[in-house]
C-alpha cells in the first residue's frame, strides 16, 4: 500500500522539483499551499523562481486529468489538490484558521478518510510538532538536504598516528606514500609522539604543502595548524575553489581577504579581488537604507570593511576609503546581487556569509568561473539567516561535499576561535 504526504508551502519555496521526490506515492497539495505559493510569484529571488516554476508543473499536471480527484505522475505517483474542511477539531484545539491550521486540517481529514498512511511534510518545526499533537504523522523533508543530522561534516583534515619512519622520510623526500587513501587535497596531521608534520595527500602521496607561510602574508601570520592549511589553499593557484568554514572570529574571512591582496596587489597574479556578500535582512529591506547604491550597501559590507582596516593597519574609515580610492580598478566589493549572471576571469572572487546561498544560488554563482580565476567561500552553516534554509541544505554545505573528491578545490574547518578568548567562550556556549 502507498502513501499520501501532504506538502506544505515551504517544501515547494525550497525545491521546485518536489514533485520527484516522493517516489510511486501520493503528493497533496492543500489549495491553501496553492495561495502562498501564488502570493510569491513576483519575488525576483530563488523563492520566486521556485514558485513559478512549481506552479507551471502543476498547471501542466491539469492536462492529465482532474487534479482535485488525482492525476499520474511520471514516476507512478499520484497528484492531488484537496481543500480544507469547514469544520475540524484542529481548529478547537488551536487558535484560529491560520494558514498553517488550514493546512493540518486537510492533512487530517484525509488521514480519516483514505486506507493509506498520511504524513505532513514541512520544514517548519511547529508545523511538525502541532500535526503530531493532532495525531497526524509529520517528518521534515528530507530531499533538499546534501547530509542527514546524523553524517559528520566534512572537516578537510585528519590525524594519523604512524611510525616515526613515516614522518622522518616524509621531512627527507617532501613526499610520502599515503598509509591510506584521502579525498584530494585532504590535509593529513602525521603525529609519532613530540614529532609531527602537516601533509597534504594528491595521487595517493602525502606531500609538501605548496606554500607552508613562515612569512606572513600580507602583514598577516597564522595562528594555528588549520589556518596553515587555509593560507596553503588559498596561495595555490591550481586550486580553483576554497571553501573555509568556521564559527565567527575563526579567521575565514580575514585569511581570504590576505590571500587575496597578496595576489592581486604584491604578486599581481589575478588582475582584480572581488569580494561580495548575500544581502540576506534580518530586519528591515535593502530598499528602506536612505542614500545612494554605496550607502545601502555599507552596513552589509561593514564586515568586510572592518578586516580590510585591519590588514591595510588604519585607525578609521576615512583611511580605508582613502586607501580604497586608489584601488578603484582593482578591488570591488559589493552585493552579490551585483556579481551574478557576469563572466569572471582573471579574478580573486571571496564570497563572505556563503551559507545563506541556495544551492542553485552557488551554481549559478561558480559557473561564472572564466580563465585563471579563483573562488573561496566562507560561512558558518550554524548561522544562517535564510528562512528556507538549514546547516543541511543550504548551498555552501553543498558545494563543499560535491566538490571534496575534485583536484580542484580543498576545504578546511576552522575550529579555534583567534579573535579573542572570550569571543571564543561565547561562540562555543551561545
Amino acid at each position: 500500500m502507498g502513501k499520501i504526504y501532504a506538502i506544505d508551502t515551504n517544501v515547494i519555496l525550497s525545491d521546485a522539483n518536489f514533485l520527484n521526490a516522493f517516489e510511486d506515492n501520493t503528493i497533496v497539495v492543500s489549495s491553501i499551499v496553492l495561495e502562498e505559493v501564488d502570493s510569491k510569484k513576483k519575488l525576483m529571488d530563488e523563492v520566486g523562481y521556485n514558485a513559478r516554476h512549481a506552479s507551471k508543473r502543476i498547471d501542466e499536471l491539469r492536462k492529465r486529468g482532474n487534479i482535485h480527484e488525482g492525476v499520474k505522475l511520471d514516476n507512478g505517483g499520484r497528484f492531488m489538490v484537496a481543500f480544507p474542511p469547514i469544520e475540524s477539531i484542529v481548529y478547537d484545539h488551536f487558535a484560529s484558521k491560520t494558514n498553517d491550521n488550514l493546512i493540518i486540517a486537510t492533512a487530517h481529514e484525509l488521514s480519516k478518510t483514505s486506507e493509506e498512511k498520511v504524513t505532513i511534510v514541512s520544514k517548519d518545526v511547529l508545523v511538525r510538532v502541532k500535526s503530531d499533537a493532532i495525531g497526524v504523522n509529520a517528518e521534515d523533508y528530507q530531499h533538499d538536504k546534501v547530509i542527514s543530522a546524523n553524517d559528520d561534516s566534512y572537516m578537510g583534515y585528519t590525524e594519523l598516528e604512524v611510525e616515526s619512519e613515516i614522518i622522518n622520510e616524509f621531512y627527507k623526500d617532501k613526499k610520502v606514500v599515503s598509509p591510506q587513501p584521502f579525498n584530494e587535497n585532504h590535509y593529513v596531521l602525521l603525529k609519532c609522539g613530540n614529532q609531527s608534520a602537516i601533509a597534504r595527500y594528491n595521487a595517493g602521496f602525502l606531500n609538501k604543502l605548496y606554500s607552508y607561510t613562515e612569512q606572513n602574508v600580507f602583514g598577516l601570520n597564522h595562528k594555528n595548524v588549520q589556518q596553515v592549511m587555509a593560507l596553503d589553499l588559498l596561495l595555490d593557484p591550481s586550486v580553483t575553489l576554497v571553501t573555509l568554514q568556521g564559527k565567527a572570529g575563526t579567521g575565514k574571512t580575514l585569511l581570504a581577504l590576505a590571500a587575496g591582496l597578496q595576489y592581486t596587489q604584491e604578486e599581481q597574479k589575478y588582475r582584480k579581488l572581488t569580494v561580495a556578500r548575500p544581502v540576506v535582512p534580518m530586519g528591515k529591506d535593502l530598499g528602506f537604507l536612505p542614500g545612494e547604491l554605496k550607502e545601502k550597501l555599507d552596513p552589509w559590507m561593514q564586515p568586510i570593511y572592518d578586516n580590510l582596516e585591519y590588514l591595510f593597519n588604519v585607525k578609521s574609515k576615512e583611511e580605508l576609503s582613502s586607501i580604497l580610492a586608489g584601488y578603484e580598478d582593482i578591488i570591488n566589493i559589493e552585493a552579490l546581487t551585483y556579481i551574478r549572471g557576469r563572466s569572471i576571469p582573471e579574478q580573486f572572487i571571496i564570497i563572505d556569509e556563503s551559507q545563506n546561498l541556495t544551492k542553485h544560488e552557488v551554481k549559478t554563482i561558480l559557473t561564472r568561473a572564466g580563465e585563471n580565476c579563483k573562488f573561496v567561500l566562507t560561512g558558518d552553516p550554524q548561522q544562517i539567516d535564510h528562512v528556507y534554509l538549514d546547516e543541511y541544505s543550504n548551498g555552501f554545505t553543498y558545494a563543499i561535499e560535491k566538490f571534496k573528491t575534485h583536484r580542484e578545490s580543498g576545504h578546511i574547518t576552522l575550529t579555534k576561535g583567534q579573535r579573542s578568548d572570550f569571543a571564543q567562550l561565547a561562540a562555543d556556549i551561545l
